[in-house]
């Protein structure tokens, strides 16, 4: 019974990423905090493009090596 927790979804985590790039630049922050948000704002972005990446391969495996938009199928 042990079932790896979801994770969240790549929306919510780009909605998440768009609600710490707007703190920092409102200026409010202190620097440590600021680093605390960038370094996870860091995490946050690796994650998703790595995930976009994924993506980008099966849509290129699906249309036989060459990138076409989706509604193109």
């Amino acid at each position: 019974m042990n079932e790896k927790p979801a994770s969240p979804r790549f929306e919510d985590r780009l909605e998440q990423l768009e609600a710490l790039t707007k703190q920092m630049e409102e200026g409010k922050l202190g620097l440590e905090e600021l680093l605390k948000l960038y370094e996870e704002g860091t995490k946050l972005s690796k994650g998703l493009q790595e995930e976009l990446d994924k993506a980008q391969a099966t849509l290129m495996e699906l249309k036989n090596g060459t990138l076409k938009p989706v509604d193109d199928a």
